[in-house]
């Protein structure tokens, strides 16, 4: 009687074991046709007992279904992607410990996949769809992790798409293993053209031999390292993460601490912890390192205004102008400065009363708001003399006439703006 069981048992393994062929055959025979789908259902009714299959039958059943969902994934399935992939490594692992019947075809499949999600990742991002194109050239990474620029350009999408949390993760990882990302380039000037043009190594050679192209030189391009690190604490920043902020700004500071983006960044985080003092120690160093850099002290300028330091911001835009006397972003900030601080002085007006003193006080503090909305208005004058058609400078030019009450300039600014 045991005998018969055994017997029995084994029929039913047998059973089990075409079964699975069978269906492995059927998915086979459909992907023949065309039809992924029907073959997926195939493949699905034998998953259940594959795993009790020889490895041989295994590997087979796993090279099918990498076929059926890569077909998926070029028919529009991204989610096919990983389920190919999985399935293709799953060959490999199978057949790495003997002749393999499937493992180079798998190995194709994986790179030729690489190819087809970088280019997809391309196309992701001229049409704008960075986190599409992000999750792609990640998937492009884990399928060829030699190929560590993936990443690098995985984080970049992941930014304009301001998916910060992708971003964040994929930076770290950079950083983790000490991605640097600098190359060689070589380059020749084309005798013909006088043109510096980039090419391989063997190529610009042979070019230079033959003599149509000169000036033969390898550059090395810089590290990424400290992009990578500043990335990192700009993000932690725009995540609300301040102290993770604070600690990727000091370590992005150690490998480039001239950077005065850093400096800056930092500054208006120790100003929104509380730590005035250092705010200002690291707006004076900033100045030091780029002394002559009028983009550096515009940005001081907005720093200063969004923190209500008027004057300060005052300074920082009047030094942006010494340097570059047609700074028109500048001029219109600094007019705003005096705009603000004569708006400040409205508020106390409107608190008055009718007392005498009051009334005097009212006058007092009417001069002086007039006082500051013409010295605004001088300044945008001026920025209009080379921007005439500047309609940022026309606008707050006639808002602050129509404030002042001063009715010929008002529709002097009205008709250049053609109203």
């Amino acid at each position: 009687m045991r005998n018969k069981f055994l017997i029995l048992a084994a029929l039913s393994l047998s059973a089990v074991g075409f079964s699975q062929k069978d269906e492995i055959k059927a998915a086979e025979k459909a992907m023949k046709s065309g039809d992924a789908a029907t073959a997926k259902s195939a493949l699905v009714s034998a998953a259940s007992s594959i795993n009790s299959a020889d490895e041989k039958v295994q590997a087979q059943y796993y090279f099918v279904s990498g076929n059926v969902y890569a077909d998926l994934a070029k028919k529009g399935d991204v989610s096919a992607f990983n389920d190919a992939v999985a399935s293709y490594q799953k060959v490999i692992d199978l057949e790495k410990s003997g002749k393999g019947k499937y493992t180079v075809e798998a190995q194709t499949q994986l790179k030729s996949m690489t190819v087809e999600l970088v280019n997809g990742a391309v196309k992701d991002n001229n049409e704008k769809k960075y986190k599409d194109a992000a999750d792609k050239l990640y998937l492009s990474y884990k399928l060829s992790p030699r190929d560590t620029v993936y990443l690098y350009y995985a984080a970049g999408s992941a930014v304009s798409g301001h998916n910060y949390e992708d971003a964040l993760k994929y930076y770290n990882e950079l950083k983790d293993m000490g991605y640097d990302g600098s190359e060689k380039k070589f380059t020749a000037v084309n005798v013909e053209s006088g043109k510096v043009e980039e090419m391989d190594k063997t190529q610009r050679d042979l070019m230079v031999k033959s003599g149509t192209y000169k000036d033969p030189k390898e550059e090395i391009t810089p590290s990424k390292k400290p992009e990578i690190v500043k990335n990192i604490a700009l993000i932690y920043t725009e995540l609300g993460q301040d102290d993770k902020a604070m600690q990727a700004y000091t370590d992005a500071r150690a490998n480039d601490p001239e950077d005065v983006t850093l400096i800056l960044n930092q500054a208006n985080l120790y100003y929104k912890l509380g730590d005035k003092e250092k705010f200002k120690d690291l707006m004076a160093e900033a100045t030091k390192v780029a002394p002559d850099n009028a983009d550096l002290f515009y940005n001081i300028g907005v720093i200063n205004m969004e923190q209500g330091n008027l004057d300060e911001a005052r300074d920082a835009y009047k030094r942006a102008l010494e340097i570059n006397p047609g700074y028109v972003n500048a001029q219109l900030n600094l007019s705003t400065t005096y705009v603000n601080q004569g708006n400040a002085l409205i508020d106390q007006m409107n608190a008055l009363g009718n007392s005498k003193a009051d009334i005097a006080k009212y006058d007092q503090l009417k001069a002086e708001k007039d006082s500051l909305f013409v010295e605004g208005s001088k300044v945008l004058e001026n920025a209009l003399k080379n921007n005439p058609d500047n309609q940022s400078v026309l606008e707050q030019l006639k808002n602050i006439y129509g404030a002042l009450g001063d009715n010929e300039n008002f529709m002097r600014i009205k008709k250049l703006m053609g109203e």
